[in-house]
């Protein structure tokens, strides 16, 4: 199977409001307006392209992105940089074959030359114990939690440090002024309103 991460592309995203509410209970649902606020706010919104087919998507949000969910502005008034995971979906043809490893190692990279955190949340209601060991077993820890407002949920707020940020910062951000000037390292187009990682 030939498997391509790659940015979402506008005329995509009906597929992602697709796959997401066809995700289930561990994905909270969206509406074409929320998937479009993700496309415009998004510092990462990757999908997983296979032979042809969407076979997942994983959102990620700078700590300044126009976003209200409770977990979200959680992790803002707590840490003054971090890269917020909102959402992995991988489509039901896929799952179980490693997808989702390879995504986390997708936006670690992405996040580690960028900002000293990743954060997310897993759902303790009902308990997710898939989601809870897969990220344990990543390196995130348990640094709260909380009860959703607006699903009544309880959720388990995780946290992982990147310990490759402190050196891209001295050596490029604060000396250099910006990350070399690679592909591998370009930001999306959109998303722009967070703070971004220059590049030289």
């Amino acid at each position: 199977m030939s498997l391509t991460i790659r940015d979402v592309r506008e005329h995509e995203l009906d597929s992602i409001l697709a796959l997401n509410n066809a995700a289930g209970n561990t994905i909270l649902p969206l509406d074409s307006a929320g998937v479009r606020k993700f496309f415009e706010e998004a510092a990462y919104f990757r999908v997983a392209e296979a032979e042809d087919h969407l076979a997942g998507f994983l959102i990620g949000l700078r700590e300044n992105a126009d976003y209200g969910s409770d977990n979200f502005l959680w992790f803002r008034e707590r840490y003054p940089q971090f890269l917020y995971i909102d959402r992995i979906v991988i489509a039901r043809p896929y799952r179980g074959l490693g997808l989702g490893r390879i995504f986390y190692a997708d936006v670690t990279s992405f996040a580690e030359v960028r900002v000293p955190l990743l954060a997310c949340e897993v759902f303790l209601e009902p308990r997710d114990d898939v989601a809870v060991l897969f990220h344990g077993t990543y390196g995130f820890r348990e640094v709260g939690q909380q009860n959703m407002a607006t699903v009544t949920r309880r959720v388990s707020l995780l946290a992982k440090e990147l310990c490759s940020f402190e050196f891209v910062r001295r050596q490029y951000l604060d000396d250099a002024g910006a990350l070399p000037n690679q592909p591998w390292l370009a930001e999306r187009v959109h998303g722009l309103r967070a703070p971004q990682a220059r590049i030289a």
